[in-house]
């Protein structure tokens, strides 16, 4: 799950302050992310449907 090649950058990330963002990398089971700045710092993992629920909660129109 891990290798650099399943790493993906935001798309939001680019020049300027767009470039403090994170990577995510997923199988069926997980997600976990990174910082994209210094990814040698280590990842968070979540299972998929516990990350799922936090990105739905994220939306402006999401009902916590």
């Amino acid at each position: 799950m891990t290798t650099p090649e399943n790493w993906r950058k935001s798309s939001y990330s680019g020049s300027g302050d767009g470039n403090a963002c994170v990577e995510i990398t997923n199988d069926l089971t997980r997600v976990a992310i990174r910082d994209s700045k210094d990814p040698s710092y280590g990842t968070l993992s979540f299972p998929t449907r516990a990350f799922a629920a936090f990105v739905e909660a994220l939306k402006p129109d999401s009902a916590v």
